[in-house]
């Protein structure tokens, strides 16, 4: 009977349980030879050799697709199949022949231990999956990210560091002190960096959570892992940013201060592992810095958000999870938003503004007025209508089990209007009306071309209701506002990435790429036309993938 066929080098041995891990000399033997072409249907073994398409791993050993339990479920929240996986995916439809290089998406893939289940989406060991473009041709892989977190439960067959809502449990009184005092040094803290990838400008690649130590560095090519990457300075910090800017030239993130409330911003020129101070930002609410996943940048400015919702370092000693896990909604507190010149390191701006809740900001730019003045800085964002509940919805218990209820918690592109002026008070409001991506808006991306510059289109995730997770790919007009929607009954889509066409001129000429999730446990790689948002290609995978958060962009080398 014929099977269907991938590349292995470590496939689960028992359903439901972590794999044990071999070396790939253990795995495979060596040589970059061929990969199979897999064809979305039974077939025997065949190999071809891809030429252009660098092959990251032999095929000497081929074996079939592991059964595992949750087969025809939704992959979305289903553990990934198996260790690592590669092979050419046959295409429906044109894939655009100047499209040449490879999305990396980075995400939690694996929620369980042996029998222990994980509680929320966050927790996951990262899985780091890639499509390779060239020719016309698509070449698809997933590597676990082998960070300490992951070998140690692999090695001890149990948690060993603290996870999103997860703690090892102590065997004694004596084991919990010591664990404090892992915490409080950052030891205990996890490298497990499963949220995130960017491309530096020196062309490396770097796995992110947030925690500073869960930056690891990848192979592009391969996604084997390279090893922690290590920052040269002294500037410490047990957090920072998930979400980094990044350019060509540079790095710049925020160390939120958990001692003296604020926030450190910093710069990390290209090629190099050290981390520069440009400024801090003294918070204005307490007793700690709220919650910064993500950030935004203009030409000139670093634009730093104070939510309500907080670090919470008792929430942190806690055992067991609260709603709001690591954080504590202080409304009283009030929210804020800071504007720091780059160049000086000053504060230009700090304004009250009404209190919210985001994980991701989508772009930001300067408004001036008729003499070229800067007056004001516009500042958008996937705002959850200051619903803190959001947390708490991401929990997987959840997403396994209210896919027919209309559970998930409004949002909307929440723009910012921070005066220079020196007025109080900023504004916040919607960009465009909230329906026209049916009240859900989260996972974005632009043209990179207009980082911290006025623009016009964003890509993101909303919702088509009932839902409890966004299910949309939606494009935003934020000139017109009106919104253009992807929708597959029963799919969850993953972030849509654009990459602009080569030479183009307009802001929307180019592809976004996703990664769809079906409710029948499969799924597929999509290609929509950045303009017209219409389907252009899609290549089924071997088996569905968990559902995965950010990507990055690597140019294939000419």
């Amino acid at each position: 009977m014929a099977t269907t066929t991938v590349v292995l080098a470590t496939a689960f041995p028992v359903v439901g349980r972590l794999p044990t891990v071999r070396s790939d000399s253990a795995a495979l033997p060596p040589g970059n030879g061929s990969i199979p072409r897999y064809k979305g249907q039974p077939i025997s073994r065949r190999r071809e050799v891809l030429g252009s398409l660098r092959a990251g791993v032999a095929v000497d050993k081929i074996v079939a697709v592991p059964s595992r339990s949750g087969e025809g479920k939704l992959g979305a929240w289903t553990s990934i199949r198996q260790e690592r996986w590669e092979g050419e995916l046959e295409v429906e439809g044109e894939i655009p022949l100047w499209l040449r290089g490879t999305y990396l998406r980075n995400g939690p893939g694996l929620w369980h231990i042996d029998d222990y289940e994980f509680r929320h989406l966050f927790d996951g060991y990262a899985t780091v999956a890639r499509l390779s473009f060239d020719q016309g041709r698509l070449v698809f892989g997933h590597r676990q990210v082998e960070s300490e977190a992951y070998k140690a439960a692999l090695s001890s067959r149990r948690l060993c560091y603290r996870e999103f809502s997860e703690a090892p449990k102590p065997a004694s009184f004596l084991a919990y002190v010591g664990e404090l005092a892992s915490l409080f040094s950052g030891a205990s803290l996890t490298d497990n960096a499963n949220t995130g990838v960017v491309r530096l400008g020196d062309g490396r690649v770097v796995c992110l959570t947030e925690t500073t130590k869960g930056s690891i560095e990848i192979d592009p090519e391969t996604l084997e892992t390279v090893g922690r990457f290590e920052y040269s300075d002294s500037l410490g910090g047990l957090v920072h940013s998930a979400h980094p800017i990044v350019t060509e030239t540079e790095m710049v993130t925020l160390l939120p201060d958990l001692v003296r409330a604020g926030y450190t911003v910093v710069r990390m020129e290209a090629g190099t592992n050290e981390r520069r101070v440009v400024g801090r930002v003294e918070c204005r609410g307490g007793p700690a810095p709220g919650w910064v996943h993500s950030f935004a940048v203009t030409e000139h400015y670093v634009v730093v958000p104070e939510m309500s919702l907080r670090y919470c370092a008792q929430n942190l000693l806690r055992a067991e999870p609260t709603p709001l896990y690591k954080f504590e909604s202080r409304p009283e507190s009030g929210s804020y938003v800071h504007v720091m010149c780059k160049a000086s390191g000053n504060i230009v701006a700090s304004v009250e503004v009404p209190n919210f809740v985001t994980f991701h900001f989508i772009n930001a730019y300067e408004e001036t007025d008729k003499e070229g003045r800067i007056t004001a800085v516009i500042a958008d964002c996937c705002e959850h209508n200051d619903d803190t509940t959001i947390l708490d919805k991401l929990r997987l218990e959840n997403l396994r089990t209210s896919t027919d209820q209309d559970v998930l918690p409004d949002a909307r592109v929440g723009r910012f209007r921070i005066p220079l002026d020196g007025s109080p008070k900023g504004e916040l409001g919607a960009a465009l009306d909230p329906n026209e991506h049916g009240k859900g808006m989260d996972m974005c991306s632009i043209n990179p071309a207009y980082l911290g510059k006025k623009y016009r289109y964003a890509y993101a995730c909303g919702a088509e209701r009932p839902c409890n997770f966004p299910n949309t790919l939606t494009k935003l007009d934020l000139v017109e506002k009106k919104a253009k929607n992807w929708y597959h009954e029963g799919a969850v889509p993953s972030e849509p990435f654009f990459v602009a066409r080569p030479g183009a001129t307009e802001e929307d000429d180019g592809v976004v790429i996703s990664m769809i999730s079906e409710k029948n446990g499969e799924g597929y790689a999509l290609l929509l036309d950045g303009s017209s948002f219409e389907e252009i290609a899609r290549a089924k995978f071997p088996y569905g993938l968990p559902y995965g958060l950010h990507g990055a962009w690597v140019p294939k080398k000419l």
